[in-house]
């Protein structure tokens, strides 16, 4: 490959990744957690999530849940079943919506706001107030009261399935497993790398025969781990700006060191000098880096969806 093509290439990575608008402002994503509810109430009903602490013994910072959600609207609210999701609150416990929250705001509704592919009522919960330890609460408006066991949100953004019943003591919930998606984005992360570092191995001109395993051992173990490491990071914090200047930069500064290392200073890559061995690993890094920035958001919202 000639110098001039290969500053080309990698002026245009440089450019790719410099100059596309950051698709991941606004301080990244927020908290998000999604009910659904299988075989809903046929009736009106209110479902709500609860945190710890009570809520008349709390002091400080205290959110309103009615004026923050329907401040000007209400009147759109049954004061009847209001009353009875609040009176069934278990001690220690309060109604994020229906009563408030402690410390930050919480976006939700208390009654459905449409329903999935499969006709499963949906009750969003987002920002800074979901309670990562909670509980969930259902009234209806025939007096009937359901309250779940604790439950954890393991990730930034993920939903739980309520399994309705006439029979409360029959409801259940079902949580989504994490791992589906855990390896749904390191297959997604690591797939895509493998692919183009293979691509420029040959067009910098390297025997595929030569030179498979030494690739394939290096981009497992550094490659592999920041895919590890992507899947850990980006499940529980979601994708930033933070993530790009103080994960993924870093993360993939460091392996380029050691492939530089490995490639060029104890020469695995053969065929070529250590010079072009250098530049592969360079261009390599820089492509894959430039690839992740472009892949990260759209895996990691392709996740959340199965969460």
């Amino acid at each position: 490959m000639k110098r001039k093509s290969l500053r080309t290439l990698v002026c245009a990575l440089l450019a790719s990744l410099a100059l596309t608008t950051f698709a991941f402002a606004d301080n990244g994503p927020k908290p998000q957690l999604i009910v659904r509810v299988k075989d809903a109430p046929q009736e009106l009903y209110y479902l709500d999530l609860l945190a710890k602490g009570d809520w008349d013994a709390e002091d400080g910072n205290r959110i309103d849940g009615i004026d923050w959600n329907y401040d000007g609207k209400e009147d759109t609210l049954d004061p009847d079943l209001l009353a009875l999701l609040r009176d069934n609150v278990p001690a220690g416990w309060h109604a994020c919506v229906a009563q408030g929250t402690t410390g930050a705001p919480m976006w939700g509704e208390l009654y459905a706001e449409g329903t999935d592919a499969s006709g499963n009522a949906l009750h969003w919960f987002g920002y800074v107030g979901v309670p990562s330890t909670y509980r969930i609460i259902l009234v209806t408006e025939s007096g009937k009261v359901w309250v779940s066991d604790i439950l954890n949100r393991r990730v930034l953004q993920s939903s739980v399935t309520v399994n309705w019943s006439h029979d409360t003591s029959a409801v259940t919930v079902s949580v989504p497993s994490t791992i589906p998606g855990y390896l749904l984005q390191f297959v997604a992360t690591l797939v895509p790398t493998l692919l183009i570092e293979g691509a420029l191995l040959l067009l910098f001109r390297y025997s595929w025969k030569k030179n498979w395993e030494a690739f394939l051992l290096v981009n497992v173990l550094t490659q592999g781990f920041l895919a590890v490491a992507s899947v850990y990071v980006t499940a529980h914090n979601g994708v930033s700006a933070w993530y790009l200047f103080f994960f993924l930069l870093p993360a993939e500064l460091i392996i380029l060191l050691v492939e530089l290392y490995l490639y060029a200073g104890c020469g695995l890559l053969t065929g070529h000098s250590k010079g072009r061995a250098a530049a592969y690993a360079i261009t390599a890094n820089l492509a894959s880096a430039v690839l992740g920035y472009y892949l990260a958001e759209p895996v990691w919202r392709l996740v959340v969806s199965i969460l």
